[in-house]
C-alpha cells in the first residue's frame, strides 16, 4: 500500500540544507509558544477565552466586547497554527530525502503528538481555570516539545558529518547529571513561578502552596549546581579534547550567565512584566544548551582507523 508521502518521496526529493531550516523552524516555534504562554500570564489574560476549543460558546474567535485580553489569549491559541505548519514542514522534509533519515523523521513525528498533548493540556488548563499545578503541567508539556525540537535540529546538523564526534564514558555521566540537574531546575521554575503573581493571570487564581522566597532560593540553588557541573563537563572536555563538547559546554555557560543575571534582576525588582518574559526566554535557551550538551557528551566513540573492517 503506498501512503502520501510514499508517493510524494517517489517523485520528489528535499535536500539536507530545506531539513536543517525546517527543523530550525519548528525549534523556533517551540520558543515561541512558550513565550507566548508567558505573554499571556504576565499580561493577566489567562481566562480572556474562557473556553475552549471555541473562545465562547457561541464564537470560535473573541468578539470586540471581549477586549484585549482575548486577543491576547486568542492569538497565542492561533501560534499552534503556526508551530503545526512548522513540524509539518519537518515531518515532510525529513520524509523527502534523497538518503532516508528515519530517527529524524521519528522525532519529527513525536514532536508533531506533543503539539496535540499541548493543545489538550491547554484546553484543560482553561477548563480548571487556570489551577496553577496544570499551568505548570501545561509549561512542562511545552518543553517536552522544546526538548524534541532541540533534538531534532541538533542531529540535523550532523548528516554531513564523515565521522561522528566522540565522547568518553565519564564525560556520558557528567552529561546524564547536568540534564537531570537542569530538569529538576524547570520544574523547580514551575513552583515559583505557580507561587508568585505570574501563576497564570494576575487575577484571582489560586497560587500553589509554597513559601515564594523559599523555592525561589532552593531554584536558585539548583541552577548554581547546574552551572558547577557545566563547567565540570568544560575542564574535562578541554582537558581530553573532546572538541564538540567543549564548544557546547561553553556556550551553555555563556547563555546560562545571561538567564542568571536576568534572575536575579527580575527577583529584586518585584517581576516586572519584560523581564519575566525574557527570563522565560532565557529557560528555554538554557534547556536547549543542555539538551545539545548531552547529546554531545552521549555521542559514540570513534573507532580506532586501525580495528575498522
Amino acid at each position: 500500500m503506498i501512503t502520501p508521502f510514499g508517493w510524494l518521496a517517489s517523485r520528489y526529493t528535499l535536500e539536507r540544507r530545506a531539513l536543517r531550516a525546517a527543523s530550525f523552524t519548528a525549534l523556533a516555534a517551540a520558543i515561541l509558544i512558550i513565550v507566548g504562554g508567558g505573554v499571556v500570564r504576565v499580561t493577566g489574560s489567562g481566562l480572556g477565552c474562557p473556553d475552549w476549543p471555541a473562545c465562547t460558546d457561541g464564537s470560535l474567535a473573541p468578539t470586540a466586547q471581549m477586549g484585549i485580553h482575548a486577543t491576547i489569549e486568542f492569538a497565542n491559541r492561533m501560534l499552534t497554527t503556526v508551530l503545526c505548519v512548522a513540524v509539518g514542514w519537518v515531518i515532510i522534509a525529513a520524509r523527502l530525502q534523497r538518503e532516508p533519515v528515519p530517527t529524524i523523521t521519528r522525532w519529527a513525528w513525536l514532536q508533531f503528538w506533543l503539539v496535540v498533548l499541548n493543545a489538550v493540556l491547554g484546553g484543560v488548563t482553561v477548563w480548571v481555570k487556570l489551577n496553577p499545578f496544570m499551568v505548570a503541567g501545561h509549561f512542562l508539556a511545552a518543553t517536552l516539545l522544546l526538548t524534541a525540537a532541540a533534538i531534532t535540529w541538533d542531529k540535523t546538523q550532523n548528516l554531513e558529518a564523515s565521522e561522528p564526534p566522540s565522547s568518553t564514558s565519564e564525560l556520558r555521566r557528567w552529561g546524564t547529571i547536568a540534564v537531570i540537574i537542569n530538569a529538576v531546575l524547570v520544574v523547580l521554575g514551575t513552583a515559583v513561578t505557580g507561587s508568585g503573581p505570574h501563576a497564570g493571570d494576575s487575577a484571582d487564581v489560586p497560587r500553589m502552596g509554597f513559601d515564594w522566597l523559599s523555592i525561589t532560593l532552593i531554584h536558585a540553588i539548583a541552577a548554581f549546581a547546574a552551572l558547577a557541573v557545566t563547567l565540570i563537563i568544560w575542564r574535562k572536555a578541554k582537558t581530553q579534547q573532546v572538541a564538540a563538547v567543549s564548544r557546547k559546554a561553553k556556550i551553555y555557560v555563556l547563555v546560562f550567565a545571561a538567564q542568571g543575571v536576568i534572575g536575579i534582576v527580575q527577583a529584586l525588582t518585584h517581576l516586572p512584566e519584560l523581564l519575566v518574559v525574557c527570563h522565560l526566554v532565557g529557560s528555554a535557551l538554557v534547556w536547549i544548551g543542555a539538551v545539545r550538551l548531552m547529546l554531545a557528551t552521549h555521542a559514540p566513540a570513534q573507532v580506532p582507523a586501525a580495528t575498522r573492517s
